[in-house]
């Protein structure tokens, strides 16, 4: 019975355990800049569960070779994938702010009006890649920004622990157990981040593109910050 409940303790603990790792500043701020578009809340929850979904395929990857091979990621090249957590935030960030600068253009129309020329400026707001009637896409990029998380090594406290399982099997449960968590607190994470834009959406046109801003910006930020600590400094 003591093994039991000490395996049932130790998979609860990794879906815990994943369910707080959804959390991580790098996480959300990949996330939101995928997210801080969208107007759908299942859309945006579902990114979340893409994004939860490749970075598990990438744990459980690592983690196979961990638990087979005995493989150890030394701190050289860990740094090297955090640093490519970095760059890809950095992309993630100048995108999102691109779309911000797309959302809203100007245009001037002129038109004849009994016999005489009118000239109108008018903002548009781009709404032609919401994807209002598909919210439940197949989002490949998603997955790819889940799995390079996955590969950087981001879950180090869950590889540490794989060493004190004995038994490969309960080993990558483990991984799926902690996998799933972390599915589950991304797709939260995503509800919340989703929501200020569903509330937003064509009501308050300036807070929405704010939030887009802001997700552009924290992302760009928090990119080149890891970039230094990882590969300059």
């Amino acid at each position: 019975m003591a093994p039991e409940l000490s395996t049932f303790s130790v998979l609860g603990f990794g879906f815990l355990l994943g369910l707080w790792h959804a959390k991580d500043p790098d996480h959300l701020a990949a996330v939101s800049t995928i997210v801080a578009d969208k107007k759908n809340l299942l859309s945006s929850t579902i990114i979340g569960g893409f994004w939860g979904v490749g970075h598990t395929l990438a744990l459980l990857a690592v983690g196979s070779l961990v638990v087979f091979l005995k493989l150890q990621i030394s701190d050289a090249v860990e740094a090297k994938l955090e640093g490519l957590v970095g760059l890809m935030l950095v992309l993630l960030g100048l995108n999102a702010l691109r779309k911000l600068r797309e959302k809203s253009r100007v245009h001037v129309h002129a038109h004849e009006h009994e016999g005489h020329l009118h000239t109108h400026i008018h903002a548009h707001v781009d709404e032609s890649k919401e994807e209002t009637h598909h919210f439940a896409k197949f989002s490949p990029r998603s997955i790819a920004i889940g799995l390079v998380h996955g590969l950087a090594g981001s879950a180090g406290v869950m590889l540490l622990i794989l060493p004190t399982i004995s038994a490969p099997a309960v080993a990558l449960l483990y991984i799926a157990i902690f996998g799933i968590g972390s599915i589950a607190g991304m797709m939260l994470m995503s509800l919340l981040i989703g929501l200020p834009m569903h509330v937003t959406a064509g009501r308050y046109e300036a807070v929405n593109k704010s939030i887009l801003g802001i997700a552009g910006i924290f992302s760009f930020g928090l990119g080149l910050v890891i970039i230094y600590d990882k590969m300059i400094r």
